[in-house]
């Protein structure tokens, strides 16, 4: 680990296990996925624990298992389906991939296969999942190492070494795999992650509440604060965006289908103009589309909405549209949705949620088709 290495704390590693287990099987959270080891409920968690907070996935994970128990129904299921059940959560080549790697594992081995390498060769599943699934599901002796437990093993070793660098992640999964527990792996991998998600936690780690701390390297030298090191990251690109909530007499919303490669691909999303336009820009760009706008469209919040790689920077505008137009007909590519059909078969991008909100509360107000006019005023009386 940089200079060091995992071995020169042999002794010092092989006192972790105890303690952490003792701790763990007291004060362990009690999650949906843990009410069972089942290794398909073990993965669709891991997959949806990638990029997501644990209160976000709980109520989908509980929806998700509903409409789709088994490897057999998430792989013969309905794309509009999956990606409704996926909604909110972003990152939705997750679960295209997870259906790939479903169909893949029924037609190779009839289920998902219990090694840690097998598992890895499916699409979307890499070293941490495998890890995870092959050690909670299978009981198999294979270390999972996440960003939660390079953070414990840096500090309880006191290291000093770049967690970002490929090297150094081998270094601490090496030392996972020395004191991992062949008796219940799955617990000690788990027992990692929850003492890194609720009190080794990255900034104001609780020492006080740890069942390591005196044994803690990091801690008994008052450098846990600064550990674990990592390089910054890239900034990312920003990307502006007007996004337009295009609305029909019938309260319908009109839709748009992303590109079928790169961000958000084949998703459903709010017609969107690249830059940042003025009004009079969109009534031009809505009359070319065959759906004159009814009104003056309405300037809607702006906010910005970060992805891993690129941030959107968005600016909106309500826009009742008239005439009523069908698919097929002018408006170009865009579908009309009712509400009942956006909240149930239409999966949207989270990029767009602070729009979409504004939507069901305008709609519930009716559809302006003109301007407000002023009050005429009484002519005085002679």
């Amino acid at each position: 680990m940089g200079k060091e290495s995992w071995k020169q704390h042999k002794a010092l590693l092989k006192k972790l296990p105890e303690p952490l287990l003792a701790w763990y099987r007291q004060w362990g959270r009690s999650l949906p996925w843990r009410e069972n080891q089942d290794p398909y409920r073990i993965w669709v968690s891991e997959i949806m624990l990638q990029q997501t907070r644990v209160e976000a996935v709980k109520e989908s994970y509980v929806r998700f298992l509903e409409a789709l128990p088994d490897l057999k129904s998430l792989a013969q299921a309905d794309e509009e389906q999956l990606l409704k059940l996926w909604e909110g959560m972003g990152y939705y080549s997750r679960v295209r991939n997870m259906q790939k790697a479903a169909q893949v594992a029924l037609k190779t081995w009839g289920r998902l296969p219990s090694s840690a390498s097998e598992l890895q060769s499916l699409p979307g599943i890499g070293e941490y999942t495998a890890g995870a699934v092959a050690s909670i599901g299978f009981g198999k002796a294979v270390p999972a190492v996440d960003g939660n437990v390079l953070r414990v093993f840096s500090r309880y070793m006191a290291s000093f070494a770049d967690i970002g660098r490929p090297e150094v992640k081998k270094e601490i999964r090496q030392a996972v795999e020395f004191i991992l527990p062949s008796e219940c792996p799955g617990d000690f991998n788990q027992a990692i992650m929850d003492l890194g998600a609720t009190v080794c936690i990255p900034k104001n780690p609780r020492c006080a509440e740890c069942p390591l701390r005196s044994l803690c390297r990091g801690a008994g030298l008052g450098v846990e604060k600064e550990i674990p090191v990592k390089r910054a990251s890239k900034s990312r690109p920003c990307e502006k965006k007007t996004v337009l909530l295009l609305v029909d007499p019938q309260g319908r919303l009109g839709l748009e289908k992303r590109p079928e490669k790169g961000l958000l691909a084949g998703m459903w999303q709010l017609p969107s103009l690249e830059g940042t336009v003025s009004g009079e820009e969109v009534k031009r760009w809505a009359a070319e589309q065959g759906i004159p706008p009814a009104r003056e469209p309405e300037v809607l919040p702006e906010y910005s909405h970060v992805f891993s790689h690129v941030q959107w920077d968005l600016s909106g505008f309500f826009c009742p549209v008239y005439p009523s137009l069908e698919k097929g007909e002018p408006g170009g590519s865009l579908e009309w949705c009712t509400p009942e059909q956006l909240q149930k078969e239409k999966a949207l991008p989270s990029a767009f949620r602070t729009y979409m909100e504004i939507f069901f509360e305008r709609i519930g107000k009716g559809f302006p088709e003109e301007e407000p006019k002023e009050e005429p005023k009484e002519e005085p009386k002679k």
